[in-house]
């Protein structure tokens, strides 16, 4: 980034911050509290083993301190006072200390350092403790350990992102994206799954352990398991498909980018399935924008995938008829997207403004955002078509089944299944999408 970006996006922090600190003098009020501690939480180690596994800063900890695995540390947030931070800074010859960086931010708070993880003393008065803290610990400091009401009053702060989260969203999903240029030209190097996945994080810089979720990196059938969790080591001996969804994360902020290519074995059926899906997404988020129902985006999705399911010759009823059949959801199970930001799946997608829970429908049960777009709101917009035995297979002896060119279907079987995700900001007019073309 250049200076003059990088000066911009300290100025935005700032403001950030600032909006922040009167967000929280308002909801603390509203609900009676004195205070907030907030605990960074800390790695757990493997059992029976001094091996750690890997660790993710609490979301409402890092809203404040844009520190991305920071550990054993804790913020008190007060009215009228400076945040508090308690940093965890042991005297350690195994590993290197923690170092501030010189930023404006970090004047704007009072930093302590400590030797040990335990919590700063409260002072008198009613306290939240928010995080993953024991019980014990909570009722030694006199407070409350993550009350309902405040806690979702906080989520919903974290709802609509500020200008600095929104550049810092905008930065990881530029990073993201050279990884994602760099893992197409592995796979149609040859590369296996695991050359595919080296390349995306030499090219986007980041090592396995920041990444804010393990890449999916899926070649051929793998591409049909929605959340393939390994990397082959050979490369396959066809070169039908690759699905790869990876991110970055960006002082905190989480890019979440699904790209599919068609191989050399593709068919041509599988370019269009390609071709449609992405179709389908442009689509979605043109009719993106404030008071825009997202349920009815996921629902729009079903049957702009049952019109293209019968245009490549898959099925053979409307797209109607297929949605009310669930073949469109046995073609693709998962919802069309979710809140980002600090969380891949940022916190109050399925509640409404006022904490009422709004749970997806009982047909979509995986949809995890069923609210109503917002400006503000940046969410992941990821329709998708794969062939999944276990979920296409019951259709068969169903009377869904004679719809169905089963031929076809067998056909894309090699390829697994096509997914495209981008992560787009709601604006006041309408929406921006803030993943670069890959």
């Amino acid at each position: 980034m250049s200076d003059n970006t990088n000066e911009t996006l300290e100025h935005e922090h700032l403001a950030h911050l600032a909006a922040l600190k009167a967000t929280y003098d308002t909801i603390l009020a509203a609900h009676g509290f004195d205070g907030a501690l907030f605990y960074s939480g800390h790695p757990q180690r493997h059992f029976a083993d001094d091996q750690h596994a890997s660790f993710a800063t609490y979301g409402h900890f890092m809203h404040w301190v844009p520190l991305a695995g920071l550990d054993h540390s804790w913020l008190l947030v007060r009215p009228g006072q400076a945040p508090r931070l308690q940093l965890h800074a042991p005297a350690d010859f195994w590993h290197l200390g923690i170092e501030l960086p010189d930023a404006a931010w970090v004047e704007t708070f009072d930093i302590t350092r400590v030797a040990t993880p335990t919590p700063p003393r409260l002072p008198a008065g009613r306290f939240a403790v928010l995080g993953d803290v024991d019980a014990e610990t909570v009722r030694a400091l006199g407070a409350e350990l993550n009350p309902p009401a405040l806690t979702q009053a906080l989520d919903e702060a974290r709802v609509r992102k500020s200008d600095y989260e929104i550049a810092c969203l905008r930065e990881a999903n530029r990073r993201a994206g050279l990884g994602h240029r760099a893992a197409r030209e592995a796979f149609f190097d040859g590369g296996a799954e695991l050359d595919i996945q080296l390349a995306y994080l030499g090219a986007s810089r980041q090592r396995e352990s920041d990444l804010p979720y393990q890449s999916i990196v899926g070649v051929n059938r793998h591409a049909a398991v929605l959340h393939y969790q390994h990397y082959d080591l050979s490369p396959a001996t066809s070169h039908h498909s690759l699905l790869i969804d990876a991110g970055h994360r960006y002082r905190g902020y989480s890019a979440d980018i699904t790209r599919t290519w068609a191989g050399g074995d593709a068919s041509d059926a599988f370019a269009g399935l390609i071709e449609g899906v992405t179709s389908i997404q442009h689509d979605l988020i043109e009719t993106m924008a404030p008071g825009v129902d997202y349920p009815a985006l996921h629902a729009r999705m079903h049957q702009g995938l049952g019109a293209l399911l019968g245009e490549l010759g898959i099925i053979r009823c409307s797209a109607t008829a297929a949605v009310q059949q669930g073949i469109t959801r046995a073609f693709c199970p998962h919802g069309l997207g979710h809140l980002l930001g600090l969380q891949v799946h940022d916190v109050a997608g399925r509640q409404a403004s006022d904490g009422t829970a709004l749970p997806p429908p009982a047909e979509h049960p995986a949809l995890r955002l069923t609210r109503t777009l917002e400006t503000g709101m940046v969410v992941t917009m990821e329709p998708g078509c794969y062939v999944i035995p276990m979920l296409l297979n019951p259709l068969r002896d169903a009377p869904a089944g004679s719809d169905i060119d089963w031929a076809a279907v067998e056909a894309l079987a090699p390829h697994g299944g096509v997914r495209i995700e981008d992560n787009v900001l709601v604006t006041g007019k309408g929406a921006e999408n803030l993943t670069p073309i890959i």
